[in-house]
């Protein structure tokens, strides 16, 4: 079976390497699009990319963020916690994952097309459920010796996010209304939860920020986008064993929707202490009408047919 992955993300990578070990020989459709200049992997994220790509040193001796400080709704006084976490850049962390694949040529078809990125497939629609973008800018810390904490606070009209990346260097990403005092920010993005409708159909699925894209408030994404495309290539691989096409795909869809409604429950969570007011009531409205959109998909995707077992789809028993 010829499958063609379209996109450079971790997704993508994840899917080539995993479909790679699996006796497939996907070959991949290079797209651009920007990269985010700072990712911070928890100790999970990390974990989870070492454990797929067989890499137990990565980013050892990248910058360790260890300690969280959190001053979170109005009036809030600063909550310094414990936290587990490494920097880098999406670019970097590609840079590790990328190996010497065919690409494919304009006008390809394909038995199975992974979509990990941008164009998405005709008939597909994209929703969004909040209006906030991010920014983000580089900044020099003040106090060098606290560049292995990061730091996230709400404002009247979003919040803002410090990661050092370095002894006296950090990113700024600020969601909502950027404070005046900021300077030029060094790109823009949405940062709204979205999710896209069909996730998948006869022949293709959508995987990564191509099917879903999150919240930074969770900081999750990165570990959300491998865990997609271990289920994506486990299910192109169940398919080109023989398995059931449409049972196979619905089970993706169903376990993608649940994973989106868990996290619009958790931004529901953080955006209501947040601060209040207009721009944080708006944003909670949004996130309440996702839930809503998600409950309303759930019961038509019936009892889930498949579980992992490692990287391999087995139906339940």
């Amino acid at each position: 079976m010829k499958v063609i992955v379209r996109g450079n993300s971790v997704a993508a990578w994840c899917c080539v390497h995993l479909l790679r070990n699996a006796g497939l020989k996907p070959v991949m459709e290079l797209t651009g699009r920007s990269q985010v200049p700072a990712i911070m992997l928890s100790e999970h994220a990390l974990t989870l990319i070492r454990d797929v790509f067989g890499q137990p040193a990565l980013f050892a001796t990248a910058p360790r963020i260890v300690r969280r400080v959190v001053k979170w709704g109005r009036d809030a006084k600063p909550i310094s916690l414990e936290h587990a976490a490494v920097v880098v850049s999406e670019q970097g962390l590609l840079a590790e994952l990328q190996q010497p694949i065919e690409t494919a040529d304009p006008g390809d078809k394909a038995d199975f097309t992974i979509y990990a990125s941008r164009p998405l497939p005709a008939g597909s629609v994209e929703h969004s459920f909040g209006s906030r973008t991010a920014s983000a800018m580089q900044v020099r810390l003040e106090d060098t010796a606290d560049s292995s904490s990061c730091r996230i606070e709400s404002l009247d009209e979003g919040w803002l996010f410090l990661i050092p990346n370095g002894a006296d260097s950090a990113w700024l990403l600020t969601v909502g209304r950027p404070p005046e005092s900021m300077g030029e920010p060094a790109g823009s993005f949405p940062a709204s939860p979205r999710i896209l409708a069909p996730l998948c159909g006869p022949g293709w699925l959508a995987c990564g920020t191509a099917g879903m894209a999150f919240d930074p408030i969770c900081g999750d994404g990165t570990a959300h986008a491998i865990r997609e495309a271990i289920l994506a290539s486990a299910v192109v691989q169940a398919i080109a064993a023989g398995g059931d096409e449409a049972d196979l795909l619905a089970h993706y869809e169903s376990r993608l929707t649940a994973g989106f409604q868990r996290h619009l429950a958790a931004c529901v969570s953080f955006y209501q202490s947040g601060n209040g007011g207009p721009w944080w009531d708006r944003e909670l409205t949004s996130l309440r009408e996702g839930l809503a959109w998600c409950s309303a998909r759930m019961p038509g995707h019936g009892k889930f047919r498949y579980q992992l077992i490692g990287f391999d789809l087995k139906p339940v028993v």
